[in-house]
């Protein structure tokens, strides 16, 4: 035994509190075990003989270890064996709890329901009357079915709630940066940590609650913590901060000081669950269409319950045999009831395959599968209903940086001095004055940073495009950033925001000499500037020969898709700076500036670029061609902006370029598309375009570059910054509008059919050919494994050659109703004429009439399944006739349509009992095989005939051609739409 270890004699059902005596304190060993000791007495190792928890287990064999480490424990419990067990059934109960609740919500259809109450009572009057031998067949045959739908329903709508939740987790996932060991790097949100630094910039949201470190003029949107729209400016009086707001200004660094459910947010979050039950445009829709079939049904459903009963009560409803069922003052009051059941489990089954429950369950799944192939074609949909709203896209405005072009960028010219250098970091010919003044405007007035490893790796360069190309320029002439940040200190920053087009810093140098820096677009520091530096640091006059130079230089540069920054500076009395409480407002000077240089970046990345680069950019993306090159087709900002609104919607259509645009400016012009009735499909990444994402029907948001308030105000994330993914997008919009109208086409053709064969049949003989457990077999095909194999069908390039889907275009097109017709008639003149011809057909007059009529319906029953079969194959091209284009490569439609076959095979080979069906030859498996192969030539043969075309609306299709991939490929422009 351990030393001071004694071994309990006996584990007694409670636990005491022992105190020490000596000093009275009444301090208890167990804050140093951890053991949960309550009366006194008791040895703080003691714990039950049986069901003691893990924690104590652990616990009590940590102690033990502490006072002999040299014993090893063998043969014992392994407990982190038991642990993971233990989640393990966590696990299956939490998701067995939610298995019931989503059975529970299946079992709510009305339909199902009273057929399971014509179930319970069909068992009890079978058993009654038949004896429990051979009674409880068809009650027991309905109730499977039914829970056999329920079971299928439940578990999809599952499955589907679960992939929503992923996305739902995805979508929370955010990218933040922190400082850990002096370099900047990215976590998610859900890996912050107490004590981490976060660094913050405009766009950003605040990951989790903490206090100011450092700030420049950094402002904090608290709206939605407090509710009050008022910025909150964060400074050394007022440093916290509060997870969930936004950066609205500014950037600066925090300390984390609480995380996750600790934080204000949290807590808010964990009060409110999200919902997931938004219903899309086209799920409102077809909801409406579901209920007026049902209607239809349930109308049709009434007729045949009154003609079945009125047909049974008069006499002229027989027996298999030939016998009449129902015979005044003879039948037994328990057969009536029984014959009553029967017809009414009959209409019921109607109104179940009759109303289409597989349609929003389509839609459902169409989305879903949309959904989780968009993200892996990286596109991140925040919004159902843009999923579906991308089908009808007819124009998109992209933004060019970071979405045209990648979002990487370099110098290549550079002009210093005002002469151009030889190489971007050509320092050779100016003078150290130049050199420095340069240096400390790079350093200071950014907010990225360089990490310079002391193990030699390569330098780490963080921030946007813009300062990683501006600090890598930096870099080149030997900056050493830590060295140069501390030469001078901050005093004051005005930062970058797409308003002014600049940003600037004051520093104090030497404790009395104030730098004013500016960089910005070039053209409009320009304008500011009254003089310039030679390359030895002379200051001379900005004469309009000298402004005109730079003008010509910043054009040239410009024409080469180049982005041109310039750099500026002034000094200033240090008896002009205010003291540090009224500086919050201070507005930096930015008149009387000098220029110091302007260099241009190669792009290797509606633009805020100017009119030159915007011009070269989309000459060189295929957007304009020569020929179109001038007004309306290219347009600056500010000319659109000028415009009243009807002079801006009468050229809104003509506009293929806009630059040197502000956020206004892109919001009016998508207003103006909207108005002349556009679907209007927007790309951003920054704060500035969060107004137009708003404002648009589709807000496409850059995941990479993309500020979290742009993020917020989109409807998808595009997680590769890539316009390619853009077109996927569009492409899987239009594949869920055609994978819906397919289940549509396939579905109304089962309810049509199966409706008319027992309408017909009922009204005239009084019988149905297909009873309740083989339509409610007919109506899982349909619903749900129908919806499985034609609502996940993938897009093809056929999508993209035809016009955009009009919001206001019918979900039943004239083609569909075609191909409908042609099936339908087809199916009910077969299994019609089979219903009352098939004792001659099928050679059964030989039979007794009994196991006649069970061959024949159930060669009808297995002919009609195998057309519904077939006809899956004929739904998937509506529009084309070769209708196993790219079938070998659907392989869960494939893995739908062989389970079906297969288990229609079990159905009627073995399940005869429960069915109410009979072993067929395979000389009638042929037959019903054949039926079914000659809906194809019949499907193709159809599409030859001409149908009368709908009005078309010209629609114009602005899917603009993509930028080069990673391996340097263009993805091909869609062609235009026919007019």
């Amino acid at each position: 035994m351990p030393v001071g270890v004694q071994a309990p004699e006996a584990s007694p059902g409670r636990y005491h509190r022992r105190r020490n005596d000596d000093d009275g304190n009444g301090s208890d060993c167990s804050d140093v075990l951890g053991v949960d000791v309550l009366d006194e007495g008791a040895d703080p190792f003691d714990i039950p003989a049986k069901r003691a928890s893990v924690e104590r287990l652990r616990r009590w064999r940590q102690a033990a270890l502490v006072l002999n480490a040299s014993r090893r424990f063998r043969y014992t419990l392994d407990l982190k064996k038991e642990e993971e067990k233990e989640q393990i059934r966590r696990k299956i109960r939490a998701h067995a709890q939610v298995i019931r609740v989503f059975l529970w919500e299946a079992c709510q259809d009305l339909t199902l329901v009273i057929l399971i109450i014509a179930a319970v009572i069909s068992l009890v009057l079978g058993i009654a009357t038949e004896g429990i031998k051979e009674g409880w067949y068809d009650g027991a045959s309905i109730a499977f079915a039914v829970f056999l739908v329920i079971l299928v329903t439940a578990v999809s709508d599952y499955k589907q709630s679960l992939q929503f939740q992923h996305l739902n987790e995805e979508k929370q996932n955010i990218q933040v940066e922190v400082i850990r060991g002096g370099r900047r790097i990215e976590v998610s949100i859900f890996d912050i940590v107490v004590g981490d630094v976060v660094a913050l910039k405009i766009g950003d949201q605040v990951p989790a609650d903490g206090v100011l470190v450092s700030g420049h003029s950094l402002a904090i949107d608290e709206s939605s913590m407090t509710g009050e729209s008022k910025i909150v400016v964060k400074d050394h009086k007022s440093p916290f901060l509060m997870g969930g707001c936004k950066v609205a200004d500014g950037y600066g660094t925090m300390l984390v000081t609480a995380v996750g459910l600790n934080t204000e947010w949290g807590l808010l979050m964990a009060s409110i669950s999200e919902d997931n039950n938004e219903e899309t445009p086209l799920q409102v829709r077809l909801n409406g269409v579901a209920t007026f079939i049902g209607i239809v049904g349930l109308s049709v459903a009434a007729m045949v319950l009154i003609v079945l009963v009125a047909r049974y009560f008069t006499g002229h409803t027989t027996n298999p045999d030939g016998s009449i069922q129902f015979v005044k003052g003879q039948t037994s009051v328990k057969s009536t009831i029984f014959g009553t059941i029967k017809i009414l489990t009959i209409a019921v089954t109607i109104v179940v395959v009759a109303v289409p429950e597989g349609l929003p369950l389509a839609v459902t799944l169409t989305l879903a599968y949309s959904m989780q192939k968009m993200m892996a074609d990286k596109a991140l949909v925040r919004r159902l209903s843009a999923c579906e709203t991308m089908g009808s896209a007819t124009t998109i405005c992209s933004d060019k940086t970071g979405t045209l072009t990648l979002n990487q960028m370099t110098v290549v010219r550079s002009v210093v001095g005002g002469i151009k250098l030889k190489s971007p970091a050509d320092i050779e010919n100016l003078s150290p004055v130049v050199s420095s003044l340069i240096l400390e405007g790079i350093a200071q007035n950014s907010s990225g940073s360089v990490f310079e490893p002391e193990d030699g790796s390569p330098i780490e360069i963080t921030g946007s495009p813009t300062e990683k190309a501006i600090l890598s320029w930096g870099v080149e002439f030997h900056m050493k950033f830590a060295e140069e940040k501390s030469k001078s200190s901050i005093i004051h920053v005005s930062p970058f925001n797409s308003e002014k087009k600049r940003a600037g810093v004051a520093v104090i140098v030497d404790d009395s000499d104030i730098h004013v820096h500016w960089k910005g677009a070039a053209e409009i520091v320009l304008a500011l500037c009254t003089n310039w530096l030679d390359v030895n640091g002379i200051s001379h006059e900005m004469t309009p020969d000298k402004a005109n130079q730079f003008k010509k230089y910043i054009e040239e540069m410009a024409e080469e898709s180049l982005r041109c920054v310039a750099f500026a500076y002034r000094t200033l009395d240090l008896n002009y700076v205010p003291n540090e409480e009224e500086r919050i407002n201070w507005e930096l000077p930015d008149n009387e500036l000098a220029l110091i240089g302007i260099v241009g970046m190669k792009v290797r990345m509606v633009t805020g670029d100017n009119l030159q680069t915007a011009r070269a950019i989309a000459l060189e993306c295929g957007i304009l061609t020569d020929s179109q090159a001038s007004q309306p087709v290219i347009i600056e900002g500010k000319v659109f902006r000028a415009y009243s609104d009807a002079e801006r919607e009468a050229v809104a259509d003509q506009i293929s370029v806009m630059g040197r645009s502000s956020p206004s400016d892109k919001l009016l012009l998508v207003k103006a598309l909207k108005k002349k009735g556009n679907v209007v499909a927007v790309t951003g990444d920054g704060t500035n375009d969060a107004p137009a994402l708003h404002e648009a029907d589709i807000g496409l948001a850059m995941g990479i570059q993309g500020t979290e308030v742009a993020k917020e105000s989109s409807d998808i994330i595009i997680l590769d910054d890539n316009f390619a993914s853009v077109v996927k997008v569009v492409r899987w919009g239009r594949s869920v509008y055609a994978n819906i109208q397919k289940f549509i086409q396939f579905q109304l053709t089962v309810n049509v059919a199966a409706l008319i064969i027992n309408v017909v049949a009922a009204i005239s003989s009084g019988n149905v050919p297909l009873n309740a457990v083989q339509l409610l077999w007919v109506n899982l095909i349909m619903d749900t494994l129908g919806a499985l194999a034609l609502a996940t069908e993938p897009p093809t390039d056929q999508l993209m050659k035809r016009p955009p889907v009009g919001r206001k275009e019918p979900l039943v097109t004239n083609i569909m109703w075609r191909n409908l017709f042609i099936q339908a008639v087809f199916q009910v003149t077969v299994l019609l004429t089979l219903n009352f011809r098939g004792r001659d057909l099928l050679h059964l007059t030989q039979d007794t009439l009994d196991h006649a009529n069970k061959v024949k319906n159930t060669f009808i029953f297995n002919t009609f399944v195998l057309c519904q079969v077939f006809n899956e194959f004929n739904s998937r091209k509506p529009y084309e006739l070769n209708i196993f284009d790219g079938v070998s490569r659907n392989h869960l439609f494939l893995a739908v349509v062989s389970i079906t076959v297969v288990l229609q095979v079990i159905i009627i080979e073995f399940l005869g009992k429960f069915t109410s069906t009979v072993r067929l030859s395979w000389k009638l498996w042929l037959v019903s095989v054949g039926i079914g192969f000659v809906s194809w030539p019949l499907a193709f043969s159809g599409k030859f005939i001409p149908v009368p075309q709908t009005e078309l609306k010209t629609y114009i299709s602005r899917c603009l051609p993509g930028k080069k991939d990673n391996e340097g490929s263009t993805p091909p422009p869609p062609p235009p739409p026919p007019v």
